[in-house]
């Protein structure tokens, strides 16, 4: 139902920091899915219960209850409808920049994620998470939510090993290439 045949996420390693890019389109039009990414009781729908005050140092508060994990952060760069940026770290931790951008594509609209993280953690996890919480958030459009998909994410992660390990190599050679992956 929301499988992709098409490379939608990019691995690439700079310096202390390896750079994430996922890209996913929606059927969905922009407002809808800005509207998806911003308010609080669609926010719980797909990714977790909380609040973005939807403007430059806004704070952003996520509460993923079970895990443990609480994001309380602020909004980093800010454009209504298009662009939307704050931090992905809990407290104490290194900063993990995350940004979404909208942009109309066809009938609906795509989705860029972007998310930065240090490079001694596991980026092709990082992305097998946000590729099922993104699966979730086409479910919750579609107005048939779903839990978070599990074996989706598990999948994703061994098929992310590989690009992750290719941007690696190509940085130890002192390359900077992208790699591509295909979600299980």
């Amino acid at each position: 139902m929301f499988e992709h045949a098409e490379p939608i996420a990019t691995f690439l390693r700079q310096d202390d920091v390896i750079a994430v890019r996922i890209r996913r389109d929606f059927d969905a039009p922009p407002e809808r899915l800005w509207t998806a990414l911003t308010r609080p009781e669609d926010l719980v729908q797909w990714l977790a219960p909380g609040m973005i005050a939807l403007e430059l140092g806004g704070v952003v508060q996520l509460d993923f209850g079970d895990s443990g994990v609480v994001i309380d952060s602020l909004v980093t760069a800010f454009t209504p409808g298009k662009l939307l940026e704050y931090g992905w770290s809990g407290a104490g931790e290194a900063p993990r920049p995350l940004r979404w951008e909208i942009e109309p594509a066809g009938e609906g609209a795509r989705l860029t994620l972007s998310l930065t993280l240090p490079a001694t953690e596991d980026a092709g996890r990082a992305a097998a998470g946000w590729s099922a919480h993104l699966d979730m958030l086409a479910a919750a459009l579609a107005e048939v939510p779903i839990r978070f998909p599990f074996a989706r994410f598990q999948a994703a992660c061994e098929t992310y090993r590989k690009p992750v390990a290719i941007a690696e190599a190509a940085w130890a050679l002192g390359a900077t290439p992208a790699a591509n992956a295909v979600p299980a």
